[in-house]
């Protein structure tokens, strides 16, 4: 394994970070595919032994469930200081919002529930799940930086973000001594590449880690054309990311069968490949034993600068899919945080 240090943290996270959304009870929740505690676990143990010692989870995954899972596995295979440990919150719920709950205390409500399910207590790396277009910029960074400050939380971080709010958030907790991010949570693989138009010029200039999901696209990026999986066929939600852009990706897909053929490996291993060029730690999900062993694998393998190019060159931009795509205020409505700054 190999380790790299996390943006402007003390933190060594392994490069490859183990995803934990498919950990968690599956009758509840969002998803249908997750798997059990048992077969969790099994990865859980299988990715510490392959030197894992990074692991991110998050308060909506299955409710709660997935923390649970990852929570009691890590109590009883490793110790504490020997992994990190990242999760995150959501925004205010409506009815957060009638009782006049704040977003700092929401932050806060919401960091305790999470300990809580993981019987952690502290989390190395809390995020900023999902950007709250009605709660004030400034009461989130509060709260995080409240968790910062009384030590349940080490550092922070944001995901499913634009760099113009990346940018506004740390300037505006400078502005306060607060606690910045110190890393990036964005959709970011070989067919989703929008994250090079500005995030990663911001992440490189400020040493704010990248760290993105769906670095095998929900397993497009390491299935030849025809296999599917449970997932496939039962997420509708990785439809609705790629779906619509699947002719165009799919010739991307093949050069990556070519490049595996060429080298004797999988396809994870090209795709990882890649992403790692480009970012310190991807997030992998993993549901079988092997997708965590073919992730390790392409830490192995060296693309050269012509295999980079290969990759590359068929991308043609991309209208931001999945959570990014809902990533905007009611239509006609000023964010709140505009609102609070006329009112200064």
């Amino acid at each position: 394994m190999k380790y790299v240090k996390l943006g402007n943290s003390d933190l060594h996270v392994s490069r490859i970070c183990l995803g934990c959304m498919g950990f968690g009870d599956a009758s509840i929740g969002q998803h249908s595919w997750t798997i059990d505690e048992e077969h969790t676990r099994e990865i859980i143990h299988r990715s510490l032994e392959l030197g894992v010692n990074f692991f991110d989870t998050a308060i909506a995954y299955q409710l709660g469930t997935s923390e649970q899972f990852v929570g009691r596995a890590l109590r009883n295979m490793a110790r504490r200081e020997d992994v990190v440990v990242a999760t995150k919150f959501l925004p205010r719920t409506e009815e957060e919002i009638q009782k006049g709950i704040n977003g700092r205390q929401h932050v806060l409500n919401s960091i305790d529930s999470s300990l809580q399910h993981l019987g952690m207590d502290y989390v190395d790396l809390y995020i900023y799940h999902i950007w709250d277009y009605k709660t004030p910029a400034e009461e989130i960074l509060d709260g995080m930086n409240e968790a910062v400050r009384t030590g349940k939380t080490r550092y922070i971080g944001i995901a499913n973000a634009y760099a113009y709010q990346v940018a506004k958030m740390n300037a505006l907790a400078e502005k306060n001594g607060w606690a910045k991010f110190i890393s990036v949570q964005n959709h970011y693989n070989l067919i989703m590449r929008e994250e090079e138009r500005e995030m990663q010029l911001l992440c490189r200039e400020d040493n704010i880690a990248q760290t993105p999901y769906s670095a095998l696209a929900s397993g497009k990026l390491a299935k030849r054309p025809g296999e599917t999986s449970k997932r496939q066929a039962e997420d509708s939600f990785m439809h609705f990311k790629y779906d619509a852009t699947a002719e165009q990706d799919n010739l991307i897909v093949k050069r990556i069968v070519e490049l595996a053929d060429h080298y004797g490996v999988e396809m994870t291993q090209i795709s990882l490949a890649w992403l790692l060029t480009k970012v310190e730690s991807p997030i992998v999900g993993a549901t079988k034993l092997h997708h965590i062993e073919g992730a390790v694998k392409s830490l192995d393998l060296h693309l050269t600068t012509n295999d980079i190019r290969y990759l590359e060159e068929l991308y043609i931009p991309h209208h931001l899919s999945g959570v990014m795509a809902v990533n905007k205020p009611v239509m006609n409505e000023e964010p709140v945080w505009v609102k609070a700054s006329k009112n200064k």
